[in-house]
């Protein structure tokens, strides 16, 4: 798990938050309020939901967070890790304790941990199912 994650509030910019992107060479940033998570914008957010809708660098990222977040807690295993990424086809698991960041673990961190390589490339597998295109 990494800890001591940056993160952003609703009034953050798009432009703020794609140049903290950049510069921490991340895909997504964690939005918080008084400590508490309420939302992930991801760089597939800023560019589906932002730039293909018209939205600039000052647009406020409120109008693209993804709000109803998967999260585990400081008890969530690797394994239960693994499967809740699995489940959901997500790419990074914030942790939560009581509602507050404590840290995220990435698809990286599961393939480097004691968990064996079969079980991160399963979950790799399964998050990675393409999904049909939309009519």
């Amino acid at each position: 798990m990494t800890s001591n994650i940056e993160t952003c509030n609703l009034k953050s910019s798009c432009g703020e938050v794609a140049n903290m992107m950049k510069n921490l060479d991340v895909g997504v940033i964690p939005i918080c309020e008084d400590n508490k998570l309420i939302g992930l914008i991801t760089d597939r957010d800023l560019v589906i939901k932002g730039l293909a809708n018209n939205f600039n660098a000052n647009t406020q990222i409120s109008e693209m967070i993804t709000t109803d977040v998967i999260t585990g807690t400081r008890h969530t295993s690797v394994e239960q890790a693994m499967e809740i990424m699995s489940q959901y086809q997500i790419r990074r698991l914030p942790i939560v304790d009581d509602g507050k960041l404590i840290g995220m673990v990435s698809l990286g961190d599961l393939a480097v941990s004691n968990a064996s390589n079969k079980e991160a490339g399963k979950a790799l597998e399964d998050i990675s199912v393409p999904t049909e295109p939309t009519k």
